[in-house]
């Protein structure tokens, strides 16, 4: 598996997407890279899919790279956008001139790109599926970006700072330009949900909310029960340690409230250590058992864990179900 994750490092690395299958049978669990096609892939917009098959089981999971916020200008406003962006699973990068606001200290939870902003095209390409939030010190600048940006690849997300009439004024003078007004108009400006913001975290609030709200505008409504990303850690793990004996235990489907949606991922080693969560208390300790006792015979299990009754009694919000394939590798059976 060391190989399999290696490979599927290097695509994130590099913005693409892999496709990992898992087989279980009688005779032992595998788990590969795949090519993309396959029927029964997770459909576009879903992380994975599952199947029970006559003597076991097979998940299919689309490995995506985490959807990348852009922030052009290192301001005040970036700040917030920065931070709240990270929590919200977007992969932050942060674009500005200025070595003294484009700085990791400025900016722990982003990459930070410190270049003018007339060289955006060549050092930070856009992608398809990238948001885009032009927070500049300048209409200028504003306008530089955009400029570079309209001529690429359209981002999900585009949007820009200021006043209806500073922007105005940058989007007129596009127009003047040249730039079709159907390109023109894909660009939110002003920028954010119109929710009174008045603070730089007030306004980071309202521009993320409007990403959210992209975000979510036209997927199936099977994407809103499933992890948004892969946790990293997990996939660095099994890069780099991946051939000892584990188990892999991931949520397969969910009903109701439950603490982590289908896609979540954890796994257990033989010396009790966890890596990643698929939700904590309750929802773990069947799971942990079960896995003890794969790490000594090898083999799967599909378990469905009943929150309800455990929710009531720890006074928690979740209390619905969750199905999780918990995997052994690496582990010899008894008697092989």
């Amino acid at each position: 598996m060391r190989t399999c994750y290696g490979r599927v490092l290097e695509n994130l690395d590099a913005g693409r997407e892999s496709f990992v299958v898992a087989r279980c049978g009688p005779g032992g669990v595998v788990r590969e890279l795949a090519e993309a096609g396959d029927p029964d892939d997770p459909p576009e917009g879903t992380r994975i899919a599952f199947t029970r098959t006559e003597d076991g089981a097979i998940l299919r999971e689309r490995v995506t790279p985490r959807e990348r916020l852009v922030i052009l200008g290192a301001g005040h406003i970036a700040v917030p956008l920065a931070r709240i962006g990270a929590m919200l699973q977007f992969d932050v990068t942060v674009f500005d001139d200025r070595p003294s606001f484009a700085n990791d200290a400025r900016f722990p939870d982003a990459t930070v790109v410190c270049d003018f902003f007339d060289v955006l095209k060549e050092r930070l390409p856009i992608r398809a599926a990238d948001y885009v939030a032009v927070v500049t010190r300048g209409h200028r600048h504003d306008q530089e970006c955009l400029r570079q940006i309209l001529q690429g690849v359209a981002p999900r997300y585009l949007g820009m700072i200021g006043s209806k009439r500073r922007s105005g004024f940058v989007i007129e003078q596009l127009a003047e330009e040249g730039f079709p007004k159907a390109t023109l108009d894909r660009v939110h400006a002003p920028i954010g949900l119109d929710i009174g913001a008045q603070s730089p975290e007030e306004i980071a609030l309202a521009i993320l909310a409007q990403m959210v709200q992209t975000r979510h505008a036209d997927r199936p409504r099977t994407m809103l029960r499933q992890e948004p990303s892969v946790d990293r850690e997990v996939l660095e793990w099994l890069a780099a340690h991946g051939d000892v004996p584990l188990v892999i235990a991931t949520v397969v489907s969910t009903k109701g409230s439950t603490p982590r949606m289908a896609g979540a991922c954890m796994l257990v080693l033989e010396d009790g250590r966890t890596i990643g969560s698929i939700g904590g208390g309750c929802a773990e300790g069947d799971v942990l058992r079960e896995a003890r006792r794969l790490l000594r015979v090898g083999g799967h299990a599909v378990q469905t864990i009943d929150l309800t009754g455990s929710a009531e009694d720890e006074g928690m919000v979740c209390g619905g179900e969750m199905t999780v394939l918990a995997e052994a590798h690496n582990v010899a059976a008894p008697g092989r």
